[in-house]
């Protein structure tokens, strides 16, 4: 791990923060919960996200650990995500921007499953729910199914952390001999809401949060406006593998480790949260309404083109409509997702716009 190794040398403090029963939360953003960990800006955290289908097959995604959690973590909803945090940074203010760097990542174990669920886009032509489980090699980036078994727990899949105990029988080999390339990431990031009482963790929002977007993974940086003291950040959703709209309604869903490096940054100011990786920068839109998402994402990317870029607006629209890409980012999170990709290399270099 060469980006970790240089990171944590130039690094002020790292930080290691398990995922336990104390330092999760389930299902909920709320900005009175207080901080489990402070840092200063800069330093690095080791952090455990754990997966919320881990019930899916627990012989396989389940540990130790995510079991403490699952039998001892009770308070949950109304959404289903688990989250690890908050994580304040000292001198974090409203106004401030939030720079998260994800260095590395590391699935906690080899499995993950995927939830073909009613709030799937294609809910009403399956007419049922059903769990398909991965088997991951890290090492060779790849994760292959191999079962899967009709969901009959509940009349819907609609109970945080319902356990499914492993029936034989009833789980089905896959038969079709497929890989998928892992794509490890967090469904979920992002900063304490604006907002007051107990939020959806479901729906994406201007704090981040269920954004469902693949690319955030190792090697991206994610920016998020910071609407309270502290910032009080938190992650977790993290998937494996996820194609954009997240058609079916969930990801390869598993539990993942990442170092984090997260710093606070006083002349950036954002409304929306913003993906940097290594070719593009992304800005994202959230509606009800898909047409009103896509049209958020694009008014962000114009934006950050005449504010971050300094170009103006009529040339702005201009490089969106032909070198920017529009993206679904997902519609099975209530609040439907689009992002917009703008490529770095169509700045030429000695360009006004930096």
């Amino acid at each position: 791990m060469p980006v970790v190794a240089e990171a944590i040398r130039s690094a002020g403090n790292f930080h290691t923060l398990k995922a336990t029963s104390k330092t999760c939360f389930w299902g909920f953003f709320d900005k009175t919960l207080p901080p489990i960990l402070t840092i200063e800006s800069g330093d690095i955290v080791y952090v455990e996200a754990l997966t919320h289908h881990a019930g899916d097959a627990p012989d396989l995604l389940m540990d130790d650990g995510v079991r403490e959690v699952y039998e001892k973590l009770t308070d949950r909803g109304p959404g289903v995500h688990i989250m690890t945090g908050p994580i304040a940074v000292k001198g974090a203010e409203p106004g401030d921007t939030l720079m998260v760097r994800i260095l590395n990542t590391q699935p906690r174990l080899p499995y993950g499953s995927n939830a073909a669920a009613h709030w799937g886009y294609l809910y009403n032509t399956f007419k049922k729910e059903r769990i398909t489980i991965y088997k991951l090699d890290a090492l060779a980036g790849w994760a292959q199914p191999i079962f899967g078994y009709d969901f009959k727990g509940l009349p819907l899949y609609n109970k945080p952390g319902f356990i499914t105990e492993p029936d034989k029988g009833a789980r089905q080999p896959f038969k079709a001999r497929v890989a998928i390339p892992m794509r490890p990431h967090f469904g979920v990031m992002g900063v304490a809401p604006a907002e007051s009482g107990r939020i959806n963790s479901i729906p994406p929002g201007p704090f981040g949060g269920n954004i469902d977007n693949w690319r955030i993974g190792a090697g991206a940086t994610m920016y998020y406006p910071v609407f309270n003291k502290g910032a009080n950040f938190f992650v977790g959703d993290p998937h494996m593998a996820q194609g954009d709209a997240e058609l079916n309604g969930t990801a390869i869903e598993a539990s993942l480790n990442a170092f984090l490096q997260i710093f606070i940054l006083k002349d950036f100011p954002i409304t929306n949260p913003l993906l940097e990786t290594e070719s593009h920068w992304i800005t994202h839109g959230f509606n009800e309404d898909l047409n009103k998402a896509m049209r958020q994402s694009a008014e962000q990317m114009l934006d950050f083109l005449q504010n971050k870029k300094k170009i103006s607006a009529d040339e702005a629209y201009s490089l969106i409509s032909t070198g920017v890409d529009f993206t679904v980012t997902q519609v099975v999170d209530i609040r439907q997702g689009c992002h917009a990709a703008l490529p770095k290399n169509i700045f030429l270099p000695g360009s006004y716009s930096g």
